[in-house]
């Protein structure tokens, strides 16, 4: 096979314009995590963790900083980003095909548009998607489902007194061990194993390789969990023991993921969380570096475009939460790099993307078909330098009907719905979202530009829920 490859790591993006036949065409690799907020990068912004081959990659290439989730329909966000990724449209388009997903999209789905353009495809790990990977791509091994399995040990811990009853590292509680041996290393296995029938064959390979990690259970071997004593984890600075409009927004002691730790948060159950969580990434790091270091000794690096992104972040204890379901920062950014040739090196790039944008870059890519309802756009411009294509003029963001989020330069205006509260922040001077800035002189016409440009991104979206009637100062009533 030609040592041209394009490796799409969900974080990862390094893409070149290439022509001809399919045996011209570059190779990609999509490695996908799962819950990785963007603040997990050693190299990049987190001093704590310890991520050897994720930031061997940033600097082989470049990592964009801003890279986003629009958010979920329901409480599984992954569902939602998952269902956008490989579909290409917005969160509510999405929504509104979702049951009718597996006869909707049948021939258009991700995988199925890289085979029509030459592609031998790849699959292996968490799906959560409606429809069958087994129909999706050529070859497909461990479908995994949402999580691997929790046990009542996991939740509600550790307790104020020190009390604990779980172990991160011990196979006896299942999860990650169910069969056997921790998933990200089936996962890293499966991909090896792909990447030796690749070398053998005639046509270039698309590689969907999406790991569980650093979702809970956050399991990992006692080596990566020793790397990280609780009592040296720093708090995050918006540490909370409870966030106070919890309820309104949809993140209250009934939600599964915010029942992971005890209500009110304590500054030790927060560390505890946090070491379990560096462990698992630092142990799916070390998994990352053996596909990495796989393909450059089966001779297929030679002209490889490696992507790797996570589906959406997590709060782990900023804000006083614990899950996902929110529109701050630390649960809809997600790292997101890429090298490639002609990419970057050592380089970082600040304009927001979605990171569904993965898609339709490597169908440009790839010469693949790129169906109209495909909304998400190619980065492909902006990582050969000659553009800002895929970059977003404003993000938008939405939990159910209970949150709604709208960024564009610094500022950022999040809504409540439910109670009628409004929210901004500016994130270059407060990138935590502490200061809310709604009640200080001047703000008001600041909400309402950025009101009126949430507007129109509900509409590109799908999104129907009417906040004029809740809003009405911001709406211009």
């Amino acid at each position: 096979m030609l040592n041209k490859t394009l490796l799409f790591a969900a974080t990862a993006l390094g893409l070149t314009a290439l022509s001809g036949g399919a045996a011209d065409k570059a190779n990609v690799l999509f490695l996908f995590a799962d819950d990785q907020c963007y603040k997990t990068l050693g190299s990049l912004n987190n001093a704590e963790i310890k991520t050897p081959n994720l930031d061997r990659l940033a600097a082989r290439g470049t990592a964009f900083t801003r890279a986003y989730n629009m958010g979920g329909y329901h409480g599984a966000i992954c569902v939602a980003s998952r269902t956008m990724l490989v579909t290409g449209q917005h969160l509510w388009h999405a929504r509104a095909n979702e049951k009718a997903m597996k006869t909707a999209f049948d021939g258009e789905f991700w995988p199925q548009l890289m085979a029509d353009a030459g592609y031998s495809t790849y699959f292996t790990g968490k799906w959560h998607v409606q429809a069958d990977a087994k129909h999706l791509f050529q070859t497909a091994r461990h479908i995994r489902g949402g999580m691997p399995k929790q046990t009542p040990e996991g939740y509600n811990r550790p307790l104020a007194d020190g009390t604990d009853p779980w172990d991160p590292s011990d196979p006896k509680f299942g999860g990650f061990w169910e069969g056997g041996k921790h998933w990200s290393e089936v996962v890293a296995d499966d991909a090896i194993d792909f990447l030796d029938d690749a070398e053998e064959g005639e046509k270039p390979f698309f590689m969907y390789i999406a790991f569980n990690a650093p979702h809970d259970p956050r399991q990992a071997p006692k080596e990566f969990v020793d790397m990280y004593p609780a009592e040296q984890i720093e708090l995050p600075p918006s540490f909370l023991p409870e966030y106070p409009w919890k309820d309104a927004i949809g993140c209250g002691k009934g939600l599964r993921d915010e029942k992971l730790a005890p209500f009110p948060r304590t500054a030790h159950a927060v560390r505890v969380n946090r070491r379990e969580y560096y462990a698992i990434i630092s142990h799916m790091d070390q998994q990352i570096g053996r596909i990495l270091d796989h393909l450059e000794s089966t001779g297929q690096a030679e002209n490889t475009y490696i992507f790797f992104t996570a589906d959406h972040g997590l709060s782990v204890g900023h804000h006083g939460l614990i899950g996902k379901q929110s529109l701050f920062e630390h649960s809809t950014r997600v790292p997101f790099l890429a090298a490639g040739p002609g990419i970057a090196a050592g380089a970082t790039n600040g304009a927001p993307i979605y990171l569904q944008s993965a898609m339709a870059t490597s169908l440009e890519i790839a010469g693949a078909k790129r169906p109209e309802r495909v909304q998400f756009a190619s980065l492909l411009p902006t990582l050969k330098g000659g553009g800002d294509g895929g970059t977003l003029p404003a993000v938008y963001g939405a939990y159910v009907d209970v949150q709604r989020s709208v960024t564009k330069g610094k500022h950022k205006l999040l809504l409540f719905p439910k109670i009628a509260k409004a929210q901004l922040f500016d994130l270059e001077a407060d990138p935590e979202e502490m200061r809310d800035l709604s009640g200080e002189a001047g703000s008001l016409e600041v909400m309402k530009a950025l009101y009126g440009e949430l507007v129109k991104l509900q509409e590109e979206a799908g999104d129907r829920l009417d906040l004029a009637g809740t809003y009405p100062v911001l709406a211009g009533r």
